[in-house]
């Protein structure tokens, strides 16, 4: 499926699902959504760049292999789990912070960083399979 029209929508198509994966990332906390599901949105939005473009389009766009990706986003659940052991707490117990940023304040939390790392282990490792087998079709 290599249509003009699947070329031409691809991009736009792919960046709305992108920003619709971060806003269903980060309202996960309070209500449907979260890490896992962003993360899908996220590696299905490049699998419909790489039918449009090609996989070595979208390994470009992509920037970074998706493994290091899945890699990076499983050192910071981790991460977001350990700190907790820090505070003298249990694995995974919640922590939070507020920052004061001006006339504002920023509410951070380890919950977050956990789903934040959820996502990029869901992305990198769909994007991987996903890239490959784009990759397995364009070689047949």
């Amino acid at each position: 499926m290599n249509t003009l029209i699947f070329r031409t929508v691809a991009p736009l198509l792919t960046a709305v699902m992108l920003v619709f994966s971060v806003f269903v990332l980060l309202r996960g906390h309070n209500e449907p959504g979260g890490g896992f599901i962003g993360g899908l949105i996220a590696a299905s939005a490049l699998a419909i760049y790489g039918m449009a473009m090609g996989e070595e389009a979208a390994r470009r766009a992509l920037r970074v292999h998706p493994v290091s990706i899945a890699g990076f986003g499983l050192a910071l659940a981790a991460l977001a789990g350990m700190l907790s052991i820090a505070f003298d707490l249990p694995f995974l117990t919640g922590l939070w912070a507020t920052l004061p940023m001006g006339d504002a304040e920023v509410t951070l939390s380890t919950p977050m960083v956990f789903d934040i790392g959820v996502y990029l282990v869901v992305f990198g490792t769909i994007s991987a399979i996903a890239l490959a087998l784009e990759a397995d079709e364009e070689g047949d």
